[in-house]
């Protein structure tokens, strides 16, 4: 692995705070990257997870579309093999994936951007393995924000009443195996980047995560087993007016010796509250960084959300 990608321990946030957010921060400036290694979300719930996941892209594709959520952009529920496109993109990413979002607040009447996500019944245990790791990783991404916040000049909490009932989702995400080679032009996952404030993403078994750096290179990331790779989304660069910069990624497809085995991971995409608006921090732009125009983030995953192919304009 790259010396850019050196795992940083969590423990280090209990031992000394501002020496830890001052790692991620300078990782985060550097690749919009980071590795966190000592992580509390247990291997058990992650492990749980994994199983509930291969189970149920194992089932017969008729069962799978049951839980279509073309319609809905894709928010909540099963998007099939071959719907979403990175951005400016013509051609279709190679996987199929599973949204998991957090239910709106009783009363907020967000009902319609926030939907409840379907129980899956033909997976045992499935709906309590995914929600377990959902919850996990949001409490866990709520802790990182408060170390973004330090390093950025924030009171630690700045983030929590914002993203405490953010439109977060975990990605449930299916590579299959390539049996034969796949349409020219096509990869796993195209040039892209996330559209929400943090990503967090669990390690999958198989390699093909890349990273380009603003040097233009792409770099292999390749976690150490149990670490937790965690990433800047376009929210949090507009929010600090690139200080931060969410930076694009991809996933390859295999290499031929490992091209029969399909590839899992699990990211949680960490999002404001649908009302919450977005502009440029005063201490970014004390920092040179440019103003951007002020958008909610409801308005600006819509925008997103219509580049990459799952709202139809």
């Amino acid at each position: 692995m790259s010396e850019l990608f050196e795992p940083i321990s969590y423990h280090g946030w209990q031992a000394d705070r501002d020496a830890f957010a001052d790692r991620l921060g300078r990782s985060f400036r550097e690749t919009g990257f980071a590795v966190i290694r000592d992580h509390p979300v247990s291997a058990q719930v992650i492990e749980a997870a994994l199983v509930a996941t291969r189970d149920f892209f194992a089932l017969p594709e008729a069962v799978k579309q049951r839980y279509d959520d073309t319609a809905g952009g894709g928010q909540r529920g099963y998007t099939p093999f071959g719907q979403e496109n990175a951005k400016g993109q013509a051609v279709s990413d190679l996987k199929e994936f599973w949204h998991l979002g957090r239910a709106a607040p009783a009363g907020s009447g967000l009902e319609t951007v926030m939907r409840e996500t379907p129980s899956v019944r033909e997976v045992e245990g499935f709906d309590t393995a995914t929600r377990a790791l959902f919850d996990a990783l949001d409490m866990m991404g709520q802790s990182l924000l408060q170390a973004v916040a330090r390093h950025l000049g924030l009171c630690d909490n700045w983030f929590d009443d914002k993203v405490r009932s953010g439109n977060s989702i975990l990605r449930l995400l299916h590579y299959p195996p390539q049996t034969t080679p796949p349409p020219e032009g096509t990869i796993r996952a195209g040039a892209h980047e996330d559209i929400n404030v943090i990503t967090l993403l669990l390690g999958a078994e198989e390699a093909g995560l890349q990273v380009r750096h603003r040097s233009g290179r792409w770099l292999d990331i390749n976690p150490p087993p149990g670490a937790l790779v965690l990433n800047v989304g376009d929210m949090l660069d507009r929010l600090t007016g690139g200080i931060l910069p969410s930076t694009t990624h991809r996933v390859l497809n295999p290499q031929p010796a490992r091209a029969r085995f399909p590839r899992y991971s699990m990211p949680f995409f960490l999002h404001f509250a649908p009302d919450v608006l977005i502009e440029t921090l005063p201490e970014c732009l004390a920092e040179g960084a440019a103003a951007r125009p002020a958008i909610t983030a409801q308005e600006y995953l819509m925008e997103r959300l219509r580049e990459i192919g799952l709202v139809r304009a």
